[in-house]
């Protein structure tokens, strides 16, 4: 059983478990509870939060933790436009930004909100001329993601948090994708409000984060008692967030080493599918993407099919993000990238992680050709 999905999710990374496991047992008190069962959870806690801002370059007090990625994003872009509707109603965001936010920026056009939506270039890549051109008066936010979730592709994060603070809008940045595979700092970059998620990198479903720089002016969805700073209420998942504390410190410590392991791994399984099949089409940047991840569009062929014959192969992939499977509609990042229709339907995202080995490369290159030769074939 080879799974190359981990940009949907990634299992729970063994000292990652155990690190949780006592506050589902005997350290299970409320962090808010002054007594020595609150006690107990309320250092961890902190400890936790000390290791995700030192994982994305923030002060622990500016990290809010909450469920998931998806209530992070929605949190910065809906609790920006509620405390600066005043300012301005004008948000930028981008046309290949996960559904997190852009039905966040749907939510407030159907609210009075004016919503600008940058267009990427065919590797992905939004123009930087063109954010600074549509930056008005009125903008009160840019939110614009770290890299995609489908292809990859990196945005040029510092330039656009450059071209933010200059023109006094707040950075938003949705880098669910890449905490734990790519150097984040939220200072030098400008990132004013960052969006993680701890399923993507070795942690639970069930926990995440928004960092939320001093001085910004941020509503919280959640109303209620005064837990995180009066930013979030609701009884913290201390067990969850041990665990992302976990994963963050694991991840600082091992992700020079195991970018370069995992991009020599995708290297290896690129160069053998195109080679193997030279009209098979790279979607997103040859070079500017996740050491992680790629994204092929193969000629002639039906996504769900591939992937159907795959999983009955034992692998696991997918044809883009987990949080649109079901549907039958063309990738949307692919159709902002320009890609074709027919091109897109057969568009397949292989994604690496951890446990991914030379051995698993081999055995897909091994058994991908026999499969696309007789769907192909049936046609």
């Amino acid at each position: 059983m080879i799974y190359m999905d981990y940009n949907a999710t990634t299992p729970v990374h063994p000292d990652v478990l155990e690190a949780l496991l006592p506050y589902y047992k005997e350290s299970f008190g409320n962090p808010s509870s002054i007594h020595w069962a609150g006690r107990m959870v309320k250092g961890a806690l902190e400890e936790a939060r000390e290791k995700v801002a030192a994982l994305v370059g923030c002060d622990p007090v500016e990290v809010v933790f909450t469920s998931c990625g998806s209530e992070a994003d929605n949190m910065a872009v809906k609790g920006v436009a509620a405390a600066l509707r005043g300012k301005g109603n004008n948000i930028i965001t981008t046309a290949v930004e996960h559904p997190a936010v852009l039905n966040a920026c749907l939510y407030l056009e159907s609210n009075g909100f004016e919503i600008t939506r940058l267009r990427v270039d065919r590797h992905g890549i939004v123009d930087l001329d063109e954010l600074e051109a549509a930056i008005n008066e009125k903008t009160i936010l840019v939110s614009a993601m770290f890299a995609n979730n489908e292809t990859g592709v990196l945005f040029p994060v510092a330039e656009i948090g450059e071209i933010a603070a200059r023109r006094g809008v707040y950075f938003h940045c949705d880098a669910v994708q890449a905490v734990g595979k790519a150097p984040i700092d939220c200072r030098e970059m400008g990132i004013r409000l960052l969006a993680l998620s701890g399923h993507k990198l070795g942690a639970p479903k069930g926990i995440g984060a928004l960092i939320v720089r001093k001085g910004v002016k941020l509503h919280p969805l959640i109303h209620g008692g005064s837990q995180e700073r009066n930013r979030r209420a609701g009884t913290e998942n201390v067990a969850g967030i041990v665990a992302l504390g976990k994963a963050c410190e694991i991840a600082k410590a091992e992700m020079a080493a195991e970018s370069s392991r995992l991009k020599t791994l995708r290297d290896r399984l690129e160069h053998g599918i195109l080679t193997e099949f030279p009209d098979v089409r790279l979607n997103g940047h040859p070079e500017n993407r996740l050491p992680t991840t790629t994204n092929l569009s193969f000629p002639r062929l039906e996504a769900d099919s591939l992937l159907l014959n795959l999983d009955l192969a034992g692998v696991a992939v997918s044809s883009g993000s987990a949080c649109s499977s079901g549907t039958l509609k063309t990738s949307p990042v692919l159709a902002a990238m320009g890609v074709e229709p027919a091109l897109a339907r057969g568009s397949v995202r292989f994604s690496l992680g951890r446990g991914t080995t030379e051995a698993e490369m081999d055995y897909v290159l091994d058994v991908l050709p026999g499969i696309i030769e007789r769907l192909r074939e049936q046609q």
